[in-house]
């Protein structure tokens, strides 16, 4: 993911490379906990996970146009240019391929590697302007995102530039707007950088010690380390979860009960209500049924029973 020829690279950019992926792990292992049922269902989707999901994802788009300017602002290395750009988009049609057979609800159809691919293969032509012009790009970018939403630009083959109404289910979803912005905050950080001598002052320093021997190889090894870490991390899970059994899902379970229930009737209400159908779909035999999908409450005779009985409780 990284469009740095490999002689003479920084090893401070590779570090905070490396940091962002870790910090990219952290977050997908927390939603593969959720997927497992390890912790409670909409954890990844509150506000400080998303932020923190947001905060990933745009320091991989800023260090993309950071790196764009190192290696191409002399001139475009066409060759090299092409090589990177051809392994992140192949990369990024193998995990559209897999996700479409493992979760084709919300399958990745433009992800974070799909952005690189489109966002790097537009950025590398601005490279060559003034700084001060990328910076407004990008605000213009930034604020244009919600302005252009249309419905005339909500069909799915449009789906890329993030202008339809309302986003489009998917686990991983970086659109051109308003995510273009951080690429192009990125090449006027590293022209800015570049003429300031920054680049000249930082280079050599972290080379060889602790932090670029580990974080530094993963951000030199990016492309390698996004695509094994999820089968390593989903692996690890699915296999602690066959040794110890499955988590037990009441509490998800009721949490998920009371939040549908307060919408229509008061909390006491819902908690007892919750309470009730957790205690009878147990005493039933219909709870893991149901969890697994195999049963319809409103449809089964038990479910249906059940839920006569502790909405009448």
């Amino acid at each position: 993911m990284s469009f740095i020829a490999t002689k003479g690279r920084i090893a401070a950019i590779d570090i905070a490379r490396g940091i962002a992926l870790v910090a990219m792990a952290i977050y997908h292992f927390t939603w593969d906990l959720e997927f497992f049922g390890w912790v409670l269902p909409g954890t990844s989707r509150q506000i400080g996970w998303l932020l923190f999901a947001r905060a990933i994802a745009s320091s991989f788009l800023i260090l993309v146009g950071i790196s764009l300017v190192l290696a191409h602002s002399e001139g475009i290395r066409w060759n090299g240019f092409w090589k990177r750009l051809a392994m992140v988009a192949a990369a990024a049609a193998a995990i559209s391929l897999v996700t479409w057979f493992a979760v084709p609800d919300s399958f990745i159809f433009f992800g974070i590697l799909h952005a690189i691919a489109l966002f790097s293969l537009i950025a590398v032509f601005t490279v060559r302007l003034p700084w001060w012009i990328n910076g407004v790009l990008a605000l213009a970018v930034l604020m244009l995102s919600e302005a252009l939403r249309s419905e005339a630009l909500g069909a799915p083959w449009l789906y890329w530039l993030g202008l339809a109404p309302v986003n489009p289910a998917s686990n991983d979803y970086v659109p051109l707007f308003p995510w273009f912005s951080a690429t192009l905050l990125g090449v006027a950080i590293g022209q800015f950088a570049k003429i300031r001598g920054w680049f000249e002052r930082i280079k050599g320093r972290f080379n060889g010690n602790r932090a670029d021997r580990s974080l530094g190889f993963i951000g030199r090894h990016s492309l390698a380390f996004y695509l094994i870490h999820q089968p390593v991390l989903i692996g690890l899970i699915w296999l602690f979860t066959q040794v110890i059994g499955p988590p037990d899902q009441s509490v998800a379970f009721t949490t998920n009960c009371e939040r549908t229930c307060v919408s229509n009737n008061d909390a006491a209400f819902c908690e007892r209500f919750c309470s009730c159908m957790l205690d009878e779909m147990k005493s039933e035999q219909i709870f893991t049924p149901f969890l697994e999908g195999k049963i319809d409450l409103e449809t089964d005779e038990k479910g249906s029973d059940v839920l006569r009985y502790c909405s009448a409780r």
